[in-house]
Parts: C-alpha cells; structure tokens; sequence
C-alpha cells in the first residue's frame, strides 16, 4: 500500500450526467521511498458542502493547515507513519498548520496536539498506538478512533509502516 494515493472525483457533465472528473495519483510532486506519505485529498469549505462545478481545492494533494480552513469546514487526509524514532515530529510545525500545543504535552510526546474538530481517524495498515493524556490505545487495521477535539499524539512502535485516513470536520472549540 505505500506510494502515491489514486483519488477519483465524481461531477455531473453539462447534460446532467455522472462522470469521473478526474482519476489521479497524489501527492503530484514525487515521494522519495524514504519519505512517508501525508496527502490531503479533498476539502470543503462550509456545510453543507457544494457539489457543483469542477473546481479541485487540492489538486497536487497538499493541504497545509491540519484542521479546515474555513469554519464549517472539512479535511480528508491519508498519512504514512513510519515506526517511532525514524521521524521526530516538530511541536513548530505542527503549530504552524493550525494545531493547539502545550509545553507539558509535547515533553510527554513530541507529537501532541488538537484542533476544533471531530475527526474519523481510520487504521488502513500497520498498528498505532492512540496516545492521550490519561490513557492510550493500540489501532490495528479497521480500528477507528472518534477524536473529539481532545489532544493526542501517534505512537508506531512496530518495525512497520502504519497507514491512516484521516476525516476532520469543523467543530466547536472544547470548553
């Protein structure tokens, strides 16, 4: 399963027909065999989303932010975690893309952080241990985790690559 995402979008022609609009392979830039994958496939901008036109919001499949960009908006993302140690997460970047971080957090795991959002996080390949502050969890293939806006980091303490759909939807901040 490593390597590029294929990602088919669907439209309706100018007679008020379905079609494939486009079937491609992302990220667009190459992706070095090294280098896991982070590729952002859709997103949409308010609920409910628009189904018209062709517009692509992520042609080369790079999203930059984490969360939605727009407030009632959503993200959908495939991520390729490499086992732990071969790549540091960075508390900066993370920032960066639009993620809460705490000092007392990140010095438990580099990786820790949240977002406004209800996020469907799908275990595709691999395991990945869901980490948050007062427990943690092993994700195996069809394991989904319901994140709440709750902060957490990922943990892949196999040999192996883990592989994981990520769906973020817009929500409201935790209290």
């Amino acid at each position: 399963m490593p390597g590029k995402v294929r990602r088919i979008v669907t439209a309706v022609n100018d007679a008020g027909r379905s079609h494939i609009l486009s079937d491609t392979r992302l990220p667009s830039a190459e992706v070095a065999p090294s280098e896991p994958l982070r590729v952002g496939l859709w997103t949409t901008d308010a609920a409910p989303a628009s189904n018209n036109g062709t517009h692509d919001p992520v042609p080369d499949g790079v999203i930059l932010r984490t969360p939605p960009a727009h407030r009632g908006g959503s993200v959908i993302r495939m991520v390729d975690f490499p086992p732990d140690g071969v790549r540091q997460h960075d508390p900066e970047d993370l920032a960066r893309r639009g993620c809460k971080t705490t000092p007392d957090r990140t010095a438990k795991h580099p990786g820790f952080h949240a977002t406004d959002t209800v996020d469907y996080a799908i275990c595709l390949e691999g395991e990945i241990w869901a980490v948050l502050d007062e427990e943690e969890t092993l994700m195996r293939p069809g394991d989904v985790l319901i994140q709440r806006g709750t902060f957490h980091a990922w943990s892949n303490r196999s040999d192996d690559l883990c592989r994981m759909a990520f769906i973020l939807i817009d929500a409201e901040p935790q209290l």
